[in-house]
C-alpha cells in the first residue's frame, strides 16, 4: 500500500527529529520536549473566537445605547 503525502511528511517529520537527538544523552532530550508547548488552538482560530465575543458585545452595547 502506497504513502499518502501526509503520511510521508509526518515520516520525514519524525526521521528529523530521531536524526537530531542521536547521541544526545537522555535528560538532554527530555528537557528539549517538556519546553516545547504549542497551543491546541491556532491564533486565527483565537481571534475569530474573540471576534465574535467581543464583536457581538460591542454592537449589543451600542444598540442599547442608540434604541
Amino acid at each position: 500500500m502506497a504513502q499518502t503525502p501526509q503520511q510521508r511528511r509526518a515520516n520525514a517529520k519524525f526521521f528529523k527529529e530521531q536524526e537530531a537527538n542521536r547521541g544526545k544523552p537522555r535528560e538532554e532530550i527530555k528537557k528539549k520536549t517538556k519546553e516545547a508547548f504549542k497551543s491546541p488552538i491556532s491564533p486565527l482560530w483565537l481571534g475569530v473566537l474573540g471576534f465574535i465575543v467581543f464583536g457581538g458585545l460591542i454592537f449589543e452595547v451600542l444598540s442599547r445605547l442608540f434604541n
